[in-house]
């Protein structure tokens, strides 16, 4: 298990060692036929996109003979089939796409190269529906490729034993396992944005928007900044009511969440990661350990179940509107 902040290197300290231990050797780019080496196993399409990224980076950097796969619900048929048949070295896919593989015909033989599996954000899977969905997979997989070795990363854990033991099953009863704590530590500066008068404002179900005139200094005194609401709705609602509000931030923001088409959710994380966005209105697509390192400061609209991630997350300024 490595556990350490975001922002902290949790990828490349286990994308390095695994790329250098099992690189494969090849005669012709042309004709690579290795086999699956490694999974990654991510909870949102947003991750994985990152981490392709760094696994390409690394990949030119170090001239290895690695390529690198996504499996998603963004995935075309025709790019699965092709995976299916010619597997990547590494293929970075979501608890739900792995268990699909998993039920194909002629899976075993997809697998049988497989070295090792890497469970990201595990301290968001753990104890859900898809972290019994990832137990099941690993279990399977065992037995499927001896000698597998399994990873988990988590920026926030408090229960380690606990959560080693759901990870690794019968390696944690071993004792086959190793911990790896980063002694990082982050300041993260906490500002509750509330309305001057709270007499008029109803107990719960409305936006926010009344805020928007105090939100829009933050957004403009910081690099980037990502705006959380917990609904598509709200962020169409805010997104519409910032450009309302202050037209001069047209073409400087942008919306994220599942249902905006793959292309455009592309573009905007892009952008993000240039630092070429002053803010993103978004839901939780943009959550769970997503590092865009331009971002100075993340707004949560309202309360929040994702609290503890974001604040985790590698930010200057964490703001909370009192709007709920």
């Amino acid at each position: 298990m490595v556990n350490a902040p975001t922002g902290s290197g949790k990828t490349y300290s286990l994308l390095v060692p695994i790329m250098l231990e099992d690189n494969p050797v090849t005669t012709s780019k042309n004709s690579i036929k290795n086999g699956l080496q490694a999974i990654w196993i991510t909870p949102i399409r947003a991750l994985s996109k990152e981490i392709e990224y760094s696994a390409l980076e690394l990949i030119k950097e170090l001239n290895l003979n690695w390529r690198v796969g996504v499996r998603t619900g963004d995935t075309s048929p025709k790019q699965r089939e092709r995976q299916f048949k010619n597997p990547p070295e590494l293929l970075i896919t979501t608890p739900e796409s792995l268990h699909i593989l998993l039920t194909q015909k002629g899976h075993d033989d997809f697998f049988k190269s497989l070295q090792v599996v890497v469970a990201d954000e595990w301290h968001e899977l753990m104890g859900s529906k898809r972290g019994v969905q990832v137990e099941l997979a690993l279990s399977r997989l065992k037995s499927l490729a001896p000698g597998l070795r399994i990873w988990g990363i988590s920026a926030t854990i408090g229960n380690m034993d606990q959560s080693l033991q759901t990870l690794l099953g019968s390696y944690y009863q071993q004792k086959n396992y190793k911990v790896i704590r980063s002694e990082v530590r982050k300041d993260v500066e906490i500002i509750s944005i509330l309305p001057d008068e709270v007499e008029r404002l109803p107990w719960s179900g409305h936006l926010g928007a009344h805020l928007i005139d105090k939100v829009i200094p933050i957004i403009k005194g910081s690099g980037s900044t990502l705006i959380f609401t917990n609904t598509r709705s709200f962020a169409e609602i805010w997104y519409h009511k910032l450009l309302d509000r202050a037209p001069e931030l047209s073409g400087e923001i942008a919306m994220h969440h599942s249902s905006i088409s793959q292309e455009m959710r592309n573009w905007v994380e892009d952008q993000l990661h240039e630092g070429k966005l002053k803010a993103v209105v978004c839901t939780s697509s943009l959550d769970l350990g997503v590092d865009f390192r331009p971002v100075e400061t993340v707004i949560q609209v309202g309360e929040s179940e994702r609290g503890c991630s974001l604040s985790t997350a590698s930010r200057k300024k964490w703001t909370s509107t009192g709007c709920c």
